[in-house]
């Protein structure tokens, strides 16, 4: 087995073979992931990171890029959509550089406007991640969310989950599961549930396991970094050929370079727990 290495590239580039490939390898984590719906969910998608180990596809994270405004204040965010990496390669931080990298391209598109990642969890691992990630994220177990960053939240849910979003609980509820973790990847350990970052979850989106997935939002700046995320982010925003991987025009299928990372996380870091989520 080795090394992953990255690769994003504009949505509309991706066919219709390389989709069911990347359909196969969700659906062995999730259930109730139809080869229909997972295609709507990825044609709403702006990009797609993949992870490969040669030329064999071993994960893949697609994101969306939204621009926003609230209450006069206009702002962007990173929408982290399906996202899963073969569990052979849980603790590599090839995506999570990638994915930082990507965001310091998009933010020197536009340095003036704010940037958030916006992602949905309805895993622990994907929320206890946000602790390893950045600084501040929100919600946390350390303190109420802020009414600005809990707006953004709002916002930000009702325009991509609509009715789906329940504000009141912070969670996005479909009538019909939109994918949940098969069993054996939703148990959760007793001493994991000790953890302050999982119970927290726990207590936040106690339906995690039927699909239930809890809103958060993490300010993309490099003070709220740590370390080899804010590494990561600073050379996506100093390096003058990352920005033409993010176009005006994201909808269009400009003819783009592709931007590569190989590289594995240091000794001991958990596994970004989009892996699954």
């Amino acid at each position: 087995m080795g090394r992953l290495t990255a690769h994003v590239r504009p949505r509309c580039d991706i066919g219709d073979n390389e989709i069911a490939v990347m359909h196969r390898l969700y659906a062995e984590y999730y259930d109730a992931a139809s080869p229909a719906l997972f295609r709507s969910d990825f044609g709403e998608k702006d990009y797609v990171f993949e992870l490969r180990d040669g030329g064999a596809l071993r994960g893949f994270s697609t994101v969306a890029l939204t621009d926003f405004e609230i209450a006069g204040d206009a702002g962007r965010a990173l929408y982290s959509g399906d996202t899963i990496i073969d569990h052979r390669y849980w603790g590599e931080q090839t995506l999570t550089q990638a994915f930082c990298r990507f965001a310091g391209a998009v933010k020197a598109q536009r340095p003036d406007l704010p940037l958030y990642w916006f992602l949905i969890s309805k895993g622990y691992r994907t929320y206890r991640y946000l602790s390893v990630f950045a600084r501040d994220y929100f919600p946390n177990p350390h303190g109420a969310t802020p009414p600005r960053m809990q707006a953004r939240i709002d916002l930000l849910a009702r325009k991509r989950f609509s009715e789906a979003y329940c504000a009141e609980l912070g969670l996005v509820r479909f009538a019909d599961s939109h994918g949940q973790l098969k069993p054996q990847w939703a148990t959760v350990r007793e001493s994991m549930r000790k953890r302050t970052e999982v119970r927290f979850f726990l207590e936040r989106n106690p339906r995690f396991h039927a699909g239930e997935e809890l809103c958060c939002v993490t300010p993309l700046e490099a003070d709220n970094l740590r370390s080899f995320a804010r590494k990561a982010f600073l050379e996506g925003l100093h390096n003058e050929r990352a920005t033409p991987f993010v176009p005006e025009h994201r909808r269009g299928c400009d003819s783009l370079p592709q931007l590569a990372y190989a590289g594995a996380g240091g000794p001991g870091t958990p596994a970004p727990d989009h892996t699954p989520a």
